[in-house]
């Protein structure tokens, strides 16, 4: 985070002015010593600078009277303001390094009591954008990258973030790893997102772990390292390709999904115990009915999945529905199954 950006709108004014005092001071001395010592410009802004700057005339000094008057006032009054600029630039600095360090303790306390968070290793192209989704649905996460440049933006727009290597597991404990409920690792390397998922499941075996594979290869290696879930942008690219290809007509649905031209959202929404759905047939429920909201599979809690589910299917406490329909819909379907 830059200096600039820890500093209040006023205490930046301020900054501006004192600077401005120093080259007004100074370039007010030059143009007096040009008129009154005939000096060039470069010895005369030397000059004024020795003034302002209280280093001495060990080899420049006034010849003239009138020279010598304007030396004293300009010494009296230069160097004075010069000194409250300087004055007022040191404490700028110090305020900015105060707020800086408050902040940062601050946002550690904060990141200490986070909880069912999740985590993303590495802020690029892909880790922006998931990023870029969480902040979106207000989903509570922290970043881990070593790139200082990277975290910048983040850094400035407040986001909880631990500036380091992802593959630490001082720096995924700093990220809270033993209370969050995901995490994905997106780095540039396999072998990097192999060590990440292999230190984070041993810090936490119910993490729900999804790793980027850069490579075809490094799926089966990510999975025996701990695994989840492992997505690789090349698969999911050439499927993409091929889909849109031969299936043209399913290619722009599915896109329109994505970039949500289409009021319309997948989401899966978990059964609680509480659930006015619990026990209760597809048919007997107003979830098609009412709110138009289809269900396209079942998951339920042993695993085991039901696609295209009758009206005859039962929900049952811990199952998983696979859902597709209007964001609103789906909203109130989320909160009647708690």
């Amino acid at each position: 985070m830059s200096l600039l950006s820890t500093l209040s709108a006023e205490t930046k004014r301020h900054l501006l002015y004192a600077i401005s005092i120093i080259f007004l001071a100074i370039g007010v001395g030059a143009l007096g010593f040009m008129l009154l010592e005939g000096l060039s410009l470069l010895d005369a802004v030397y000059f004024a600078t020795e003034t302002v700057t209280t280093v001495g005339y060990g080899d420049l000094s006034p010849k003239t009277p009138a020279g010598r008057l304007f030396t004293i006032f300009f010494m009296l009054t230069g160097v004075g303001s010069v000194l409250y600029a300087l004055t007022t630039v040191a404490q700028a600095i110090v305020q900015a390094e105060i707020i800086t360090i408050l902040g940062t303790r601050r946002k550690i306390k904060e990141m200490q009591k986070l909880n069912n968070h999740f985590i993303v290793c590495g802020a690029g192209r892909v880790g922006k954008r998931i990023i870029r989704t969480f902040k979106k649905d207000n989903i509570p996460f922290v970043l881990i990258e070593k790139d200082e440049k990277k975290v910048d933006e983040f850094i400035e727009q407040g986001e909880f973030i631990v500036i380091g290597d992802a593959t630490s597991e001082e720096n995924l404990k700093k990220a809270g790893v033993e209370r969050a409920k995901g995490l994905v690792t997106c780095l540039a390397d396999d072998a990097s997102n192999v060590y990440v998922v292999l230190t984070a499941r041993g810090m936490n075996s119910h993490l729900h772990i999804v790793a980027r594979a850069v490579e075809e290869e490094a799926e089966p290696k990510l999975i025996r390292a701990g695994a989840s879930r492992v997505v690789s942008p090349i698969i999911i690219g050439s499927h993409s390709m091929s889909r849109a290809l031969l299936k043209p007509a399913i290619a722009d649905f599915m896109d329109s999904i994505v970039a949500e031209t289409l009021d319309l959202v997948f989401e899966e929404v978990a059964i609680e115990s509480s659930s006015q759905y619990v026990k209760k047939r597809l048919v007997e429920t107003n979830i098609r009915s009412d709110l138009n909201v289809v269900i396209v599979a079942i998951r339920r809690k042993a695993g085991e999945m039901i696609f295209q589910p009758s009206g005859d299917a039962t929900i049952e406490e811990g199952d998983l529905l696979i859902t597709i329909g209007k964001a609103e819909s789906i909203k109130k379907l989320i909160e009647a199954s708690k």
